[in-house]
């Protein structure tokens, strides 16, 4: 009887490991989007490797649960000892592979500091229904923001600064609800802000310069009580300002440097919680309202 229990022991804990590794599709989809990539300094990719891709795959994380596919983090700027050997920093080229939307259950890609990943976002990126953070900063992507992004209504983070994205900002991300950072930073960005960008009620963070963009500052930007930090500097920004950008209650950093902003500068900025304020190099006019007082502070 000893020899059946150890083959029924083994097939045992063979369905147990089945069970809790990674499904198949998952596996297949992440080593489809590895070989679109080309990493040729670091090694991150050796220990993709084996059947199960929860175990010790270079920044891929799975839910304890169901064991799908729930984080792809690579950093081409980390503090892992993979870097500190190498006393580098990363460098990737090739593409992101439409292959990364089969991971449907992804709540977070950071694909970030690669330097010369190119192409454009995956289209179909829209469809993952449980991302939470995608984060592309400091890569050579091109091409538009998907059109339908705002289908991404659990989505907190968007991070693809330092690319070379072109195209508006599409009308559907002002339906990101749930949207805390926005960091749309040196790229080709051009068009307006959208009208309707005061929708965005969780935002904290909207970091827009270093783009094309025109047009005017939409005034429902006022009626995001929760944020802090304003940047549209360096862009081709006209009109005026809003009167009502010094009303918001918590906006402390306000940066409207590099622009074709005309008119006066509205008094409220000027007695509003906002400690650092750029106006410069505009097309401003009129005097400084005289309404400093005694708790004045500004930089």
């Amino acid at each position: 009887m000893k020899p059946v229990f150890t083959i029924m022991s083994a097939l045992l804990l063979a369905v147990i490991a089945t069970v809790n590794s990674c499904p198949p599709s998952d596996r297949a989809a992440l080593l489809a989007f590895k070989a679109a990539l080309h990493e040729p300094y670091l090694g991150i990719f050796d220990s993709w490797t084996g059947t199960d891709c929860c175990h010790n795959w270079y920044g891929v994380s799975c839910d304890t649960e169901s064991h799908r596919v729930a984080d792809i983090n690579l950093r081409g700027e980390s503090e892992d000892p993979i870097f500190e050997r190498a006393h580098r920093t990363g460098y990737m080229t090739g593409f992101i592979s439409p292959e990364i939307c089969k991971l449907t259950r992804l709540s977070s890609i950071t694909i970030a500091d690669w330097k010369g990943i190119t192409g454009e976002i995956p289209k179909c990126i829209s469809t993952l229904s449980f991302l939470r953070i995608l984060d592309l900063v400091g890569n050579k992507i091109s091409g538009e923001i998907p059109y339908d992004i705002g289908k991404l209504n659990r989505l907190t983070v968007l991070n693809i600064a330092d690319n070379q994205i072109s195209g508006r900002i599409p009308a559907s991300l002002t339906s990101l609800s749930s949207l805390m950072h926005l960091d749309l930073r040196n790229n080709k960005i051009s068009g307006p802000i959208p009208r309707r960008f005061g929708r965005l009620g969780m935002l904290s963070r909207a970091l827009l310069s270093g783009n094309q963009i025109s047009g005017l500052i939409p005034g429902s930007i006022s009626r995001i009580y929760r944020l802090a930090d304003l940047d549209l500097s360096m862009n081709k920004i006209s009109g005026s300002i809003p009167a009502s950008l010094g009303k918001m209650a918590v906006l402390a950093t306000l940066n409207l440097d590099c622009n074709k902003i005309s008119g006066t500068i509205p008094p409220t900025l000027l007695t509003s919680s906002i400690g650092n304020l750029n106006l410069s190099r505009n097309g401003l006019a009129g005097k400084i309202p005289d309404v400093f007082g005694p708790r004045s502070y500004f930089t």
